[in-house]
């Protein structure tokens, strides 16, 4: 089982910092899972979506995307920019096949500046999820600046708890979906 954790940002250390807490949780508590973090800052070159077939895609492009559908299940993570996802995480989900979530589980991350944006994961996650036909982990986690220490690590305990239940119920949930 892999869990790929996909921080959907090109620029900043928040997004990956909470996903890599959800990744390494998973690790810690089910140590035969494989975790990687697929942090798009990591690939700047990716295009943009047109239309062509995948192969046509530069080497950052299908590197992402074979990353993304090798995987089994996801934690997908964005800051939120003026009340929305990235367009880089918007981009990837436009240049994946429609097949390429169906009967996995996500679950979702967000930061933002404010209070209020936790709406995003409910009103475009959620739902790009359900066009994908995915399986969505009960719980997200919406983490603001105060969440976090000088050095950008997730300090609040309270985030940190409910980091931890997200990754438990990524894996228990795409553990029962294979054994039926």
């Amino acid at each position: 089982m892999k869990l790929l954790g996909v921080s959907g940002s090109l620029l900043g250390s928040k997004t990956p910092a909470a996903i890599n807490v959800v990744l390494q949780r998973a690790k810690s508590k089910y140590p035969e899972i494989e975790t990687e973090l697929l942090d798009l800052r990591d690939y700047k070159n990716i295009e943009f979506c047109d239309g062509r077939q995948l192969d046509k895609y530069n080497e950052h492009t299908n590197t992402v995307i074979e990353k993304i559908l090798s995987a089994d299940c996801y934690v997908i993570g964005s800051p939120i920019y003026q009340s929305s996802i990235t367009g880089v995480l918007k981009n990837i989900f436009d240049l994946l096949p429609v097949q390429s979530f169906q009967h996995k589980v996500m679950g979702f991350v967000a930061t933002g500046g404010t209070y209020q944006h936790y709406l995003v994961i409910e009103n475009q996650l959620k739902p790009i999820a359900g066009f994908f036909r995915a399986y969505i982990a009960p719980s997200y986690v919406y983490l603001n600046k105060d969440h976090f220490g000088i050095d950008q690590t997730v300090e609040n305990e309270e985030v940190l708890v409910r980091l931890e239940k997200l990754a438990e119920e990524i894996v228990f949930m795409h553990t029962k979906l294979i054994e039926n």
